[in-house]
């Protein structure tokens, strides 16, 4: 106890000495205290530098503007590529893997190694890539750039080490696979078509072998040439040439007829017997028109022709559909025999394949499904089933399904809740699916032993929430719901409001989540909260709307001599907790004006309705409009149920409401909440009242509101989130310029004409909260600004802020509090932190009759920067849990003889520390600098300035390696971890050097080391910044590659491999080789040698047991060749011996003849 007294006291210095010294800094008044070392509030720190390390772990979700599409048959793995040069790789659930191109170039097409576990990437900086997919992550083993040619298509026949390459000049290289160099055979392009034609026939749209014999191969020209090479004579063994362009061929199994689709929405049908002219036209989607015409048809831009033993021919294209029609949607048709199925897409095709039984292509090929790529989903058709239903996807593929607005990563959540929200959830499935298996079943994944309960929670623009199971570094959608629920549908013209609503009016800003409580709420842009209560059974239930008028004005705000022993509380007596429409009672709101215009901008459903199990709304707030003024977006929430209380705040003020007894308890301007302890002398305003007429809401008048926030143009004006993003962007006013204020009182500008809903109204807190719609453009997304004033000192004497985070908690008040009491958190845009006091009542019944009274502010400590975070520790440095209430189901049938109690769970900072007595550690983290305070005391224990050059986005203190760290994104990509309380930094790595806007609104950390971002609209990244998860990612990740043998070919039968040709004597490497074909001209292509690394050699060899055998194999082959070819050897060298011997003999017995004699 002394020891404590003298940390309270501030008498001790800080030593530099053991593991911590820290800098003196500023306490409460601004005057220097000393900091005590920490073998005084004994505090032993275990992280180290070592314990981190920052690595990507997984990525989930639609690969985002995809590209191309391949499969490999017999692995079963299905490979996507995408614009920016990302591969995704995906098997069966849990097998998922990621890769990306150095180059960022779009990834033109794709080419599995058939059952080789290699895959060949075609990109459009015109290199081609090998990737090694036999290591947990894939690595580049080759590339191959083309200097003088761009690549159009690829073909690697099935079990050949050659790959035929075709160009936009119509040229046609070969590149030996396991080399990746260039063959020095060439089918020029003249060579090809016949010399007396005399135009180009254009790039190469397609190659592929004759499935009859591998000697030929069929070159399809984009001008509608078609030749057959006889890769053996060198030589063209047809030429076909038709009028329309062409876009893709199929073969039929046999080898004897192919099919083209066609520019013009048509297909023909080419026998090899006659190849003068097509051996059949259709235009599946041409009707004849009553002047005997044929209608246009749009391009069928790829056909599949494959055959069945049990039934016709499956023909399958997409495109094609006619020109006439207007409105209608991408479509994949699927012909079979008679029957024409067309399957209408949400999205246009990018891609799509025929998944056979068979790789062979020279066999019956038995279809059973279609993979469809489109822009913006993937399915699966099940062709095996005549109505043709799809397969359900079990990969996250809808993430994007509205546009994602925000995110929340909760780890090492209660075990239970997943699979109480999994079993809710299950009952709204969609039905109709496949029951077959999902066909994409390559590679092993099994549950790694690092696993705990994590779920993921995104908010999309349409207002749904979607709960995911991320656990095991897999994701899996766990329960939906859709916050609109909560309100009347906005009817066109109705009313003021209506004409004003967003495009999204309903889209998620942020939500607050306590999973051992199970209470949700949510923040909307339309100024609203819904507060969530989870119910096991349905209920009827009528929603309680309570109507906040948070604004500020110029005649509202009271000086500080005026406030001092007047705080501004509302009267919690006065609302009644059954009335559903409830008014705060702030200055201002009996204006005429007010009432005019106190209009929320939602309509809550006032009747009682019938909800089905799961989160059931109970409780909605809303934000009125006043004096023709949207209500600025909401910047902060918190909520806590073991007080049964939800603050919130925005750039005017701050509200707190009692959820149990649905009142509102406090709603006030932030500069009404310091009373005498404002920490800036602000200057007294007059109390003149200066407003001007407005006419119409797109001439808005600027009141003391607007000059007051552009006066507060801090370091900290625009927030993400509560978190800063751009100094340039206006608060409030959208390109308003600054205007000049002096003592005498604001001049007021007028608004010029433009959008008046919510976009035009930005808070300080909230700019992210003009949220993306499904068409932002990813360019707008990008434009995020680093540069920022640093400068506190530079605030204007008359300033307004913004309320940009909250937290309750247990806590000392004032320095004169002996027992932590509840407490409400407040920090502002301008660094302030106030602590304010509460008393609850503690009995159940007196909880939900007696008010819950706020106290005056107590603590205000200072911090330079908008203030993101808080966290509370022990004088032990554990981390203390804000208290909770254990969930009960507020629908469960009542046991009269056992009546349901409220059981709360606390954590009082002085419970686990008797040694040491009592207080806690307050870490406070704004965008520039982080300290720890020692409550009671305020003692200002420990400083870091955590960037000058940049801001920080997003911190968060979590738990990692048994210990607790701060963790921070800045908005410069780095990531940053530092030790608690001593600050010290741990890691420093530039992770992202170019962070925009969507990572900064989604980026958020969470226990165990991990964090995660919406890296591109649709897809989720997650990350690690612990060494032991790196470590043991290996572990985690799936298995692409299983060693599965090659199914055998059929037996053709002696009269077809008689009659069908030598397709099976043909031996590439005699054509192609070097000893034949010689050596490809130096400057056509660079080969570049891969950088796969000694750790995914390392991978490679302790992937699987199976490759060591394969590898002894091939040592003993190699063995034996090498041992047959040195007896070779030994006998050519005898038989060299004896015809020496031989023709010296020959020599001497011919030596004195003459030349008659012979």
């Amino acid at each position: 106890m002394k020891k404590f007294r003298k940390v309270l006291d501030g008498l001790t210095t800080s030593s530099p000495g053991g593991t911590i010294g820290s800098p003196s800094c500023g306490s409460a008044a601004g005057t220097p205290t000393a900091a005590p070392t920490p073998k005084e509030i004994d505090v032993q720190e275990t992280l180290v530098s070592e314990n981190f390390q920052l690595c990507k772990t997984v990525r989930h979700g639609f690969p985002y503007q995809p590209t191309a599409l391949a499969f490999d048959p017999v692995q079963k793995l299905l490979a996507i590529g995408s614009r920016s040069g990302g591969v995704r790789i995906l098997g069966r659930p849990g097998v998922d893997c990621y890769c990306q191109h150095e180059s960022g170039s779009a990834v033109l097409q794709l080419q599995f190694l058939i059952n080789e576990g290699a895959l060949v990437t075609a990109c459009a900086d015109d290199t081609l890539h090998l990737w090694n997919l036999r290591q947990r992550r894939p690595a580049v083993l080759h590339s191959l750039k083309f200097n003088r040619e761009r690549v159009t298509f690829c073909h690697l026949p099935f079990q050949s080490k050659w790959l035929y390459v075709g160009t936009e000049r119509g040229n046609t290289h070969i590149v030996n696979i396991e080399s990746f160099i260039l063959s020095g055979y060439v089918i020029m392009w003249n060579k090809a078509i016949e010399l007396s034609t005399k135009t180009h026939p254009g790039p190469v749209v397609h190659l592929s072998d004759s499935p009859k014999d591998e000697g030929k191969l069929l070159i399809g020209f984009e001008s509608g040439t078609i030749v057959q090479w006889d890769l053996r004579a060198k030589k063209a063994d047809f030429r076909i040439y038709y009028d329309e362009a062409i876009h893709s061929v199929s073969w039929h199994h046999e080898g004897k007829q192919f099919m083209c689709s066609h520019s013009d929405g048509s297909l023909t049908l080419w026998n090899l017997r006659n190849t003068s002219k097509p051996f059949q036209v259709t235009f599946p989607h041409g009707k004849i028109q009553k002047d005997g015409r044929k209608e246009s048809c749009k391009p069928i831009l790829k056909v599949d022709y494959k055959t069945s033993r049990s039934s016709e021919p499956f023909v399958i294209f997409s495109g094609g559909l006619s020109y006439d029609k207007a409105g209608r949607r991408p479509a994949l048709t699927i012909m079979h025999g008679k029957a024409i199925t067309v399957l209408e897409m949400d999205y246009p095709i990018v891609e799509f394949m025929t998944l056979c039984e068979t790789p062979y292509n020279n066999e019956v090929q038995e279809p059973y499904a279609v993979v469809v790529l489109l822009e913006k989903d993937l399915i699966v058709v099940d062709l095996t089933q005549s109505n043709y239903p799809v397969f359900e996807n079990p990969y996250p593929m809808d993430i994007h399904e509205s546009p994602v607005t925000c995110t929340a990563y909760f780890a090492d959540c209660p075990p239970d809740i997943i699979p109480i929200l999994y079993s809710i959830g299950a009952k709204h499935k969609k039905t109709g699916y496949s029951q077959k298996e999902w066909p994409v079943g390559g590679g092993t994944w099994t549950l790694g032993s690092h696993t705990y309960p994590e779920i993921i929670i995104t908010g999309h623009a349409d207002g749904s929430i979607k709960f995911w199971d991320a656990s095991a570094i897999t994701l899996q959608m766990l329960y939906k719901m859709k916050t609109s629920k909560a309100f009347e549908k906005p009817k066109p013209g109705e009313g003021r409001a209506a004409e004003l609503l967003e495009e999204d009016p309903f889209a998620v800003q942020m939500v607050s989540w306590c999973p051992q409580s199970r209470v949700f709420c949510v923040v909307g842009i339309s100024a609203h909260i819904i507060l969530y209560r989870f119910s096991k059974y349905d209920a009827n239930t009528q929603i309680v709307s309570l109507e906040v008028r948070l604004q500020c004005e110029s005649e509202d705000v009271i000086t500080p001599s005026d406030n001092e022993n007047n705080p501004c509380f509302s009267e919690p007596g006065s609302h009644s907790p059954q009335s559903h429409q409830q008014h705060a009672a702030s200055p201002g709101s009996g204006t005429s004006e007010g009432v005019k215009d106190s209009i929320p901008c939602l309509k809550v459903k006032d009747r009682v309705v019938r909800v089905p199990p799961g989160y059931q709304a109970e409780l909605v707030i809303q934000l009125l409009w006043a004096d023709g003024e949207p209500p600025q977006q909401i910047s902060s929430l918190d909520i806590n149920s073991a007080y049964g209380l939800l603050a919130f705040g925005n750039c005017n003020g701050l509200a707190v409401v009692d959820y149990l007894q649905k009142t509102i308890l406090l709603c006030m301007s932030t500069l009404d909440l310091y009373g005498a302890a404002d920490p800036y002398q602000r200057l007294t305003r007059s109390p003149r009242r200066n407003r001007q007429s407005t006419s119409g809401l797109t001439e808005l008048s600027d009141n003391q509101q607007s000059v007051d926030m552009e006066r507060s143009k801090s370091p900290t004006s625009d927030h993400v989130n509560g978190h800063c993003t751009s100094p340039t962007s206006q608060p409030c006013s959208a390109g308003k310029p600054r205007i000049p204020v002096g003592p005498e009182g604001p001049r007021l500008a007028r608004r010029g004409p433009g959008r008046p809903p919510f976009r035009k109204a930005q808070s300080a807190a909230c700019m992210e909260i003009s949220l993306p719609v499904s068409h932002t453009e990813e360019s707008r997304e990008n434009s995020f600004s680093r540069s920022r004033s640093s400068s506190v000192s530079s605030i204007d004497r008359d300033t307004k802020e913004a309320v940009t985070t909250l937290q309750f908690g247990e806590s000392f008040a004032r320095k004169s509090d002996a027992l932590p009491t509840p407490c409400l958190w407040v920090g502002t845009s301008l660094g302030v932190v106030l602590v304010i006091p509460m008393s609850i009542p503690t009995d159940q019944e007196e909880r939900m009759e007696e008010p819950v009274t706020i106290g005056p502010s107590g603590a205000v400590l200072m911090l330079k920067g908008s203030v993101l975070r808080f966290g509370f520790l022990d004088c032990l440095g554990a981390l203390v849990q804000s208290p909770y209430e254990v969930w009960r189901d507020p629908n469960a049938p009542e046991d009269p003889e056992r009546p349901r109690r409220r059981k709360l769970v606390h954590f009082s900072p002085s419970s686990s520390q008797d040694a040491c007595g009592e207080g806690h550690l307050a870490v406070l983290c704004s965008e520039r600098q982080a300290k720890v305070f020692l409550m009671p005391s305020q003692s200002c224990l420990f400083v870091h300035n955590i960037t000058e050059a940049s801001f920080v986005l997003r911190a968060d203190v979590v738990s990692v390696c048994n210990s607790v760290c701060l963790a921070c994104f800045c908005a410069n990509g780095h990531v940053m971890t530092l030790s608690l309380p001593s600050l010290r930094p741990l890691m420093d790595v530039n992770y992202l050097p170019l962070t925009d806007m969507r990572i900064a609104r989604t980026f958020c950390f969470t226990n165990g080391g991990q964090a995660l971002y919406l890296s591109s609209p649709t897809e989720i990244q997650r990350i690690t910044y612990i060494q032991e998860m790196c470590d043991n990612l290996q572990d985690m990740l799936g298995e692409l590659f299983t060693p599965i043998e090659t199914p055998e070919a059929q037996n053709r039968g002696f009269l077809k491999g008689f009659f069908g040709g030598n397709a099976h004597n043909f031996d590439r490497e005699e054509l192609f080789g070097e000893a034949a074909a010689g050596k490809a001209s130096r400057s056509l292509a660079q080969h570049i040698p891969g950088q796969a690394g000694v750790e995914g050699m390392k991978v490679a060899a302790s992937g699987a047991v199976g490759e060591l055998a394969r590898a002894r194999i091939a040592l003993d082959e190699r063995g034996q060749r090498l041992g047959e070819l040195e007896e070779r050897t030994a006998l050519m060298m005898t038989s060299a011996e004896t015809f020496s011997k031989h023709a010296h003999e020959l020599m001497l017995k011919c030596k004195d003849k003459k030349w008659y004699q012979f």
